[in-house]
């Protein structure tokens, strides 16, 4: 079986022209998103978030230009990903925002969560918010690197392109 994108789309965008290229791992890769993105306990604003800082871990242009109008329909402060967009951390973040930058930055950057980023997350989230963060930051990991190896490019006709960071 092979899955179809989710919300019955009228057309199969990246990184669903890549799943269906693997008839038994595109339904679970299918389920899996329609997981993280309709049914988490994170409201739009803050899985919104989280995504646009994995797009800009990997500079997945077609996933920023995908989500981050998503992300300000959401209620996410444009200077918000404007910032994320630039490489640094916004300054202007509400606490629930802080804390899931944080969690998400130390998982990318530091490969450690400290104890004081996981109670600080603990106490906005809980446990299963706390995974459902790391859950669509590794989702949209594995998307962004599936976009990435497809070529995805973005149309960036609407959303400015992510700039290239100096590493």
């Amino acid at each position: 079986m092979i899955a179809a994108p989710p919300r019955n789309a009228k057309f199969v965008n990246p990184p669903y022209r890549a799943y269906i290229r693997n008839p038994e791992l595109a339904p679970r890769l299918t389920a899996m998103s329609e997981y993280l993105r309709w049914n988490t306990s994170l409201p739009p604003r803050l899985s919104e978030l989280a995504i646009l800082i994995t797009a800009r871990q990997w500079t997945a242009q077609y996933e920023w230009f995908a989500h981050y109008p998503l992300a300000l329909k959401g209620g996410l402060d444009p200077k918000i990903a404007g910032d994320i967009a630039a490489g640094k951390r916004p300054d202007n973040m509400k606490d629930d925002e802080a804390a899931l930058y944080d969690l998400a930055m130390a998982l990318y950057r530091d490969k450690h969560v400290s104890d004081a980023v996981y109670t600080a997350a603990r106490e906005k989230f809980g446990e299963r918010g706390i995974m459902d963060i790391i859950g669509i930051i590794g989702y949209y990991d594995l998307v962004s690197m599936t976009l990435i190896t497809m070529q995805a490019a973005a149309p960036n006709d609407s959303v400015p392109p992510l700039p290239v960071l100096s590493k």
